[in-house]
């Protein structure tokens, strides 16, 4: 187990990638705070996922709401050693002006400040407990942009960057920071990823990856726990492409 007498934080995880990852880290070892904004999602997720995990439910982008959640972690495990910031939406996809206001708000305040907000609330226990590690869940989106998600790629390159720098600041505290940039996936956002889920459109999506298909919740929890994992203990500031060769 490559987690064995871990304790990890996961939001966004009662769906999509952040399940996958939260399920992957229980069955290595793990113990996972399963964080959604859903807390009814979050509590089905946990017990489906069985021992090991429990649900807090959390608002991201919202600072009160980080903080009781990390309360309430460490109330219920006593430390934690792994945070992954997986949460994230996108807005519709459509010409960048047709975006409105609202929605660019709260895509930068989900994607973006939620970083902000984890780092404020779990870099002092970090620090009093010798270290940690960071794992934000950034986007392909973020280093090959695709047309028509325009304000949700800015976002996602704020957070693949936001992680490399992290990453130099808190290297000295021994938290590795590192990020994780998925290409389109078999998640809840694929349809708005798309604009619409049609076969031509999923035909024309798949196209661009040189692999052939959308990554899927296991790729990405497979990367995260080695990014997570003592064996990764080197690896920082990385934004690892899980991607079937898009970016390249």
């Amino acid at each position: 187990m490559r987690l064995k007498g871990k304790t990890a934080l996961v939001t966004g995880a009662a769906q999509g990638f952040g399940l996958g990852i939260a399920e992957t880290f229980v069955r290595e070892g793990a113990r996972v705070a399963v964080l959604d904004i859903n807390g009814d999602k979050a509590k089905e997720a946990a017990a489906a996922i069985g021992h090991g995990a429990f649900a807090v439910a959390c608002d991201v982008a919202k600072a009160s709401s980080v903080e009781e959640a990390v309360r309430s972690v460490l109330a219920t495990v006593g430390r934690l050693d792994i945070v992954v910031n997986n949460a994230g939406i996108s807005h519709r996809n459509q010409p960048m002006l047709d975006v409105t206001e609202d929605e660019f708000d709260r895509v930068f305040a989900v994607n973006v400040k939620s970083i902000y907000l984890m780092a404020k609330a779990v870099v002092p226990h970090f620090r009093e407990h010798g270290g940690g590690v960071i794992l934000n869940i950034g986007s392909t989106a973020g280093l090959r942009p695709r047309p028509g998600l325009t304000w949700y790629n800015g976002s996602k390159g704020a957070a693949n960057l936001l992680s490399q720098s992290m990453a130099v600041e808190l290297a000295p505290d021994r938290i590795r920071v590192n990020a994780i940039a998925p290409v389109a996936g078999e998640t809840p956002l694929l349809a708005t990823f798309m604009g619409e889920d049609t076969p031509e459109r999923r035909k024309a999506f798949t196209a661009t990856i040189p692999w052939g298909r959308f990554s899927m919740p296991q790729d990405i929890a497979n990367a995260a726990l080695f990014l997570c994992s003592d064996e990764a203990e080197m690896v920082n500031g990385t934004v690892l492409a899980v991607d079937g060769g898009r970016c390249v």
